[in-house]
């Protein structure tokens, strides 16, 4: 077993009075893919924002427990650190529509106000655009918008991006649901290729894709985590019915 970049412990989080996620506990083994999984409204989208500090941007809400970055206490870093270590992907392909590719790609760094000499950033583009295989098909093109791209294609810009802070790990959102087969099928050969490199929490909605793309699976339902472990194992004999039940499309 490796080791852990991520350790939840006993974490809640809420809007008010409503509580959206109930005592998880959970580890992410490094250099692995963890899939977060569970019909639409069950937490795991929340979880995922409060590793990333930014469930707390909305009003009104909290959290309880622990969550460790390595042996760093999430909580008491400051949250502009929390978001170098801590790479995310969302939903839709949102790279900034003013900026070409190359400063999409370097946009963290200047973000941060992170100064480097021309040689490095050029090294650092080149290096993240090949990790998220999208160097051959832009190199050319590095100096027109990042919007121009085609949905995959931004979607790979986005993951270039979030690679290039060279983070511990990276958060996943769903990062195939705005995108037809054919990318869904790109990103997710990326996502087993980038495990060499970075380790990835992916939430998704899509059975088939958990299946396909990661090591660990939780299973998670109204808030709680109803099960965790081997992909596999989860997949061909879960150990909760409520985990049977939503496999075999009882609900969902």
């Amino acid at each position: 077993m490796g080791s852990n970049v991520l350790t939840i412990k006993d974490f809640c989080a809420n809007f008010d009075e409503n509580q959206v996620v109930n005592d998880v506990t959970m580890a992410v083994e490094q250099n692995q893919v963890t899939s977060l999984m569970g019909p639409s409204g069950c937490g795991k989208t929340t979880l995922l924002r409060c590793i990333n500090r930014m469930h707390e941007l909305i009003l009104g809400a909290g959290v309880k427990g622990k969550v460790l970055l390595h042996d760093d206490d999430l909580y008491s870093m400051n949250p502009i650190e929390v978001r170098k270590r801590i790479g995310m992907v969302f939903q839709r392909p949102n790279p900034f529509p003013s900026m070409t590719i190359y400063d999409n790609v370097i946009a963290g760094y200047k973000l941060n106000g992170i100064r480097l000499k021309r040689q490095e950033r050029d090294k650092i583009v080149e290096d993240s655009l090949r990790k998220s295989a999208l160097w051959e098909e832009v190199k050319d093109r590095m100096y027109k918008r990042g919007t121009f791209l085609s949905g995959g294609q931004q979607q790979r810009l986005c993951i270039a991006r979030a690679l290039a802070m060279e983070p511990d790990i990276m958060l996943m959102d769903e990062p195939t649901s705005a995108l037809d087969p054919k990318s869904t099928a790109h990103i997710e050969e990326l996502i087993i290729e980038l495990k060499l490199n970075v380790t990835i929490l992916l939430v998704t909605h899509n059975m088939a894709q958990a299946a396909r793309v990661s090591d660990f699976t939780a299973f998670m339902y109204l808030g709680d985590l109803v099960e965790f472990g081997p992909t596999e194992k989860l997949f061909t004999v879960p150990e909760d019915k409520r985990t049977e039940e939503y496999l075999s499309g009882k609900f969902g």
